[in-house]
């Protein structure tokens, strides 16, 4: 199948999902996980309506930016991103997913202050408790958002999530909802630099589940682009 209708595919799939549990479709973001897909299949993506792309690897980022390929739709990164690539990131993005731990999110108060920008993130949390995952526990949550005045050049926009791989269909729903019921209370608090409107949750194999969860925005890239050929050299 053509990018095309994969992404058709996948929007009946997030209609009939929401739809399943009363949610407006139109509330969940498609978020198209372009990692290792060059340049002509992200514009096709984009050309066949994905709201957006998640890059993974900060050189991809770069040099995708510079062949205008994100252009017609917002550019996020989605992976884990280290401190010394952090300049890169901050300012080219309109929002940073994957901010898994206090010294990253230091690293970007200081480039966006540098910068005079405001820098939209998500903090991604392991929600699973994971050894050979990056992010924030969920217990570490509140305790940051209570002290996000302190970062003024950052604005929270969510929580960004990825549970354990699944075997059976509703094996993650038990994360799923206990993101959904965190973002809750973070939304009752009213924090400073705080406002959780996005929830990204589920994948290319889960992200029915996710939707009837509270997931806002899914991150799909086998499901839209095919499986990725990791033996392929990529700039």
């Amino acid at each position: 199948m053509s990018i095309a209708q994969n992404v058709a595919r996948i929007r009946a799939d997030i209609e009939k999902a929401a739809l399943a549990c009363g949610r407006d479709p139109k509330q969940i973001l498609l978020c198209a996980a372009t990692k290792m897909n060059d340049a002509g299949s992200v514009r096709q993506a984009i050309a066949a309506g994905v709201d957006c792309c998640g890059e993974n690897r900060v050189q991809e980022l770069t040099a995708k930016l510079a062949e205008n390929a994100y252009e017609g739709a917002p550019v996020h990164f989605i992976g884990h991103l280290q401190t010394n690539k952090v300049r890169q990131v901050v300012g080219k993005v309109d929002l940073i997913q994957s901010v898994d731990r206090l010294k990253l999110l230091e690293c970007i108060q200081t480039e966006a202050a540098r910068q005079g920008i405001v820098q939209d993130i998500l903090l991604e949390i392991n929600v699973g408790e994971e050894e050979s995952k990056s992010g924030f526990n969920v217990c570490d949550i509140l305790p940051l958002v209570q002290n996000m005045a302190e970062y003024p050049n950052i604005r929270v926009r969510g929580l960004m999530a990825i549970p354990p791989i699944c075997e059976n269909p509703g094996d993650n729903d038990k994360f799923f909802l206990e993101i959904r019921n965190l973002a809750v209370d973070i939304t009752a608090k009213k924090y400073d630099n705080v406002c959780v409107d996005v929830l990204s949750m589920g994948m290319s194999g889960d992200y029915a589940d996710a939707i009837a969860c509270g997931s806002t925005m899914i991150r799909v890239g086998t499901a839209i682009f095919g499986a990725r050929d990791y033996g392929k050299t990529h700039q």
